[in-house]
């Protein structure tokens, strides 16, 4: 099977540099020396240049150039972004051109002749219809969003077929939410676990395509870059660039994606609340954020003085359009006072830094500036955060015993707590000792209501692993058996 594997690597500009040290070594670092020690291994990356540019800055030229080994040998092929990830739908076209540009300048000055992609990641997936022509004018073939964004639903992404854009012959990649969750969640520790929890899907499968934060291996999850390195060198998989797949894969279709992130659920595109953690409605601190953004946007670009007087501000103003400060005042579930006070204030510095600005315009980013900090402490003191964290990790979905004994149909349940008895009888046989580990957990989350929080649902990966006439076998045998024992009276007897 063929599979295109992104990284996407990223630090804010204004990241604490005991942290950046950190990530460094425990991610960026193994990954490319896996790479070095691994010639034949392959993977699309993002790595957006205000990470670059820190790299440079801090002693990591010995990294940089392992990366242009890495890519001049063949083994990585770029994507361009916003080069401080802005969330492209929320900027007006001259925004959105310049901080890809940006992007591009800033990369291929450090990185030389090997950096020159022709696919586009639009920062955390943030797809709308407005960024093709754009993307499409400065050149791009390309570009990779969420299967979500296929059509507001998912598991709907054919992988025997190529998309291309309505009207255009810019190619549509869409991430697969469940492979990369499974990689990402560390339910799986083994390249051969991962190929056996996929099941039938890995033969009926073209190609598959993953989306994954590179920080993720290593420094979210310590030890968790071993299991990257083992499927990046896997013989199983056959690894392809993206550019390579639509001369691979014979059927080619057109659609026009919808509007929609890497984080946007069905129920968010059905409200039309797709960009919900960077700009919900009822979050008085994004409203306040995006004021106070506006604000200095309007105040640096209607500047009648010289370029040269405004360049500060401009460069300031590039760096405070990324999308982390958002992100972390979300509360669903992100939250962190440190990232949305430095959001604040980079745009505050920004508006102090335009030469002759009216006070008026000052006044009022101050207040907004001051405004944001005092509620973000109201929140964290109230505990309003951790009554908005609950609510958040109650509602993601109803547990599998809920929608199936709690709707009338015990014998759905019944056969799939049997199935996943099975699979981890015979993971145990075959001394997969991890796997079976997985679907012990599991059995106990369903029996208990936990599996609410699971990011990828051991459902899910079970219909993956056996065919669907397994399943309906076993569902029909519990329903027979359901039938011949349950009364014709409401009341059951003891």
């Amino acid at each position: 099977m063929k599979w295109a594997n992104f990284l996407h690597i990223y630090q804010p500009s204004n990241q604490i540099e005991e942290i950046f040290h950190k990530v460094v070594s425990e991610s960026y670092k193994p990954l490319i020396q896996t790479l070095k020690d691994h010639p034949l291994t392959r993977i699309t990356l993002n790595i957006n240049a205000a990470l670059s540019e820190q790299l440079l800055a801090r002693g990591y030229e010995d990294l940089i150039n392992d990366i242009i080994f890495v890519a001049d040998r063949g083994q990585i092929e770029f994507t361009d972004s916003a080069k401080y990830h802005a969330l492209l739908p929320f900027l007006e076209k001259d925004e959105i051109v310049r901080q890809i540009k940006l992007n591009q300048e800033t990369n291929q000055k450090i990185f030389g002749s090997v950096y020159n992609p022709t696919g586009f990641f639009p920062p955390e997936m943030a797809y709308d219809p407005a960024l093709v022509p754009i993307i499409k004018a400065l050149g791009y073939q390309w570009i990779i969003i969420d299967e979500i964004g296929l059509n507001g639903k998912v598991n709907q992404v054919d992988t025997n077929t190529v998309y291309s854009i309505d009207d255009t012959d810019l190619y549509v990649f869409f991430r697969e939410r469940n492979a990369s969750n499974l990689i990402m969640s560390a339910l799986v520790r083994r390249e051969r676990d991962f190929k056996e929890l996929m099941g039938q899907e890995y033969k009926r499968k073209g190609y598959m395509i993953t989306g994954m934060d590179g920080e993720t291996f290593g420094h979210h999850r310590p030890g968790l870059q071993k299991l990257l390195t083992g499927l990046l060198i896997s013989d199983d998989f056959e690894h392809v660039f993206f550019s390579e797949l639509p001369s691979q894969i014979k059927q080619h279709v057109q659609v026009n994606p919808v509007v929609s992130t890497w984080a946007s659920t069905e129920k968010d595109i059905e409200r039309g609340e797709q960009f919900l953690t960077w700009k919900d409605s009822q979050n008085k601190l994004h409203d306040m954020q995006w004021e106070l953004q506006h604000l200095v946007l309007n105040a640096v670009k209607s500047y009648a003085g010289t370029s040269e007087e405004i360049n500060l501000a401009r460069r300031k103003l590039d760096q405070a359009l990324a999308s982390d400060h958002f992100f972390w005042a979300s509360a669903r579930p992100w939250w962190s006072l440190e990232v949305i006070e430095a959001g604040a204030w980079i745009l505050l510095d920004t508006i102090r830094s335009i030469p002759r600005c009216r006070l008026e315009i000052i006044q009022r980013a101050e207040h907004l500036y001051h405004a944001i900090i005092a509620l973000s402490f109201e929140w964290q003191r109230t505990g309003y955060i951790r009554n908005i964290y609950g609510q958040y990790r109650e509602t993601p979905r109803i547990p599998f015993k809920d929608n199936t004994i709690g709707r009338g149909e015990p014998w759905v349940y019944r056969a799939f707590i049997e199935l996943m008895k099975n699979a981890m009888k015979e993971a145990t046989e075959k001394e997969n000792f991890e796997e079976a580990i997985l679907w012990r957990d599991a059995i106990w989350k369903l029996e208990t209501k936990n599996d609410i929080y699971d990011a990828v649902h051991a459902v899910d990966i079970l219909r993956k692993q056996i065919t669907n006439a397994q399943i309906l076998d076993m569902i029909d045998k519990y329903r027979r058996e359901y039938e011949r024992l349950v009364s014709g009276q409401p009341e059951q007897r003891e």
